[in-house]
């Protein structure tokens, strides 16, 4: 007889060992299958300084490993693979990487989302280094000092505005002449004096030593090109969900996120979705893990059902 899981949970992150814990917790039957290594985004992370409990910080690949090993400690099960494809149609979910099959009552996807880079030659070579995808992560350490935001959105708005409050000078770089930025982030920007517009622009180059030095900018309009000097680069061009494998399994919205909300239900009963990779208005480790808490709990709920 094939053997079916309670519940399989797509994902290594925060909210996916989250789900974990709380699954087995609860004497589900529990497995995590994560493509990478353990941590997901988190993992990537020099140091935390807003998840509660660790007054000095924590680098995030250490994090990502305590949360695994909680999990584990109660009986949860880690295989490290990458998922081509699910089928959900069933009461019995199957989800198949490469020759296995894996089968359980509930599917929780906490597969996250990965920033978007902006794909300069030596970019993945400065992460941690002066080049960063999370302000609130790694604004901090930028206090009294110039940084580059890029982007035009409502993410890189939030992200200059946050920063502005740290740095002693933001660079707002935006590839048009006006912000695609919700209204409500116009006025502030405008009236906020470290914060410096660089118009119709992109960055083509990190000037860098042992760290990010500056950037080169080109004009979209004139062909001009300048240098900006900075210690810093905070790439805010949006994320991709990474919901590719679902090949229309479940219902996403128009950016690619999972359609769920706070409760983690998906359209289609018995599967859910926790932490970056659902519609959500706040992207962060402790929201990931509230996330895999409520969707092992919402699990164990269906499970009682049948």
């Amino acid at each position: 007889m094939e053997h079916v899981l309670d519940t399989i949970i797509l994902g290594g992150g925060p909210a996916g060992y989250t789900a974990a814990l709380y699954a087995v917790r609860a004497g589900l039957s529990a497995l995590v299958i994560e493509r990478m290594s353990v941590g997901g985004q988190m993992a990537l992370t020099g140091d935390i300084d807003n998840y509660p409990g660790f007054e000095q910080g924590i680098d995030g690949f250490t994090l990502g490993l305590k949360m695994q090993q909680t999990a584990e400690r109660f009986g949860a099960k880690t295989e490290y693979c990458e998922i081509d494809r699910v089928d959900f149609s069933d009461t019995v979910k199957t989800v198949y990487a490469g020759e296995k099959e894996y089968k359980a009552k509930t599917v929780i996807i906490a597969t996250g989302a990965n920033p978007r880079e902006l794909g300069l030659a030596n970019e993945s070579d400065f992460i941690g280094r002066g080049v960063h995808y999370c302000a609130h992560c790694d604004g901090r350490f930028y206090k009294g000092k110039q940084v580059v935001v890029v982007g035009g959105g409502n993410s890189a708005a939030a992200d200059a505005l946050y920063l502005s409050r740290l740095a002693e000078k933001v660079y707002l770089v935006h590839r048009r002449d006006t912000l695609r930025a919700s209204k409500i982030y116009h006025e502030p920007l405008l009236k906020t004096e470290n914060i410096e517009f660089v118009w119709d622009s992109k960055v083509t180059e990190l000037i860098t030593s042992e760290r990010v030095n500056g950037v080169k900018v080109h004009n979209l309009k004139t062909g001009e090109q300048k240098e900006i000097n900075c210690d810093a680069v905070f790439v805010s061009i949006g994320r991709s969900p990474a919901t590719a494998f679902l090949n229309e399994a479940l219902n996403i919205d128009q950016n690619g996120y999972i359609i769920a909300d706070e409760s983690t239900k998906t359209n289609v009963a018995g599967v859910f979705a926790a932490g970056d990779v659902r519609t959500k208005s706040l992207r962060q480790v402790i929201t990931a893990a509230a996330d895999g808490a409520v969707a092992a709990s919402a699990a164990e709920e269906y499970l009682n059902s049948l």
